[in-house]
């Protein structure tokens, strides 16, 4: 497998990772499921601020995916 391919693939396991499993915010270890239920259900606003972080996080990396994409494909 190519370098290249390589990074693919590390960033749809980093975008799996942001979905499933905890991640660093502001030093502190968090799951996204978490962090939707103490927002949405609790009302904790710390918590929707870091909801919206995750979707930073995914917008920016969905970003990338999708120009990678797009240079992979001219180039076939």
């Amino acid at each position: 497998m190519s370098k290249e391919n390589m990074e693919y693939l590390d960033k749809y396991d980093y975008l799996l990772k942001v979905l499933t499993e905890e991640i660093d915010i502001d030093g502190k270890k968090v799951r996204l499921k978490d962090d939707f239920e103490k927002f949405f259900i609790k009302g904790n606003k710390t918590a929707g601020t870091r909801v919206r972080k995750f979707m930073q996080i995914l917008r920016r990396t969905a970003e990338e995916v999708r120009n990678d994409v797009q240079d992979y494909k001219d180039r076939l």
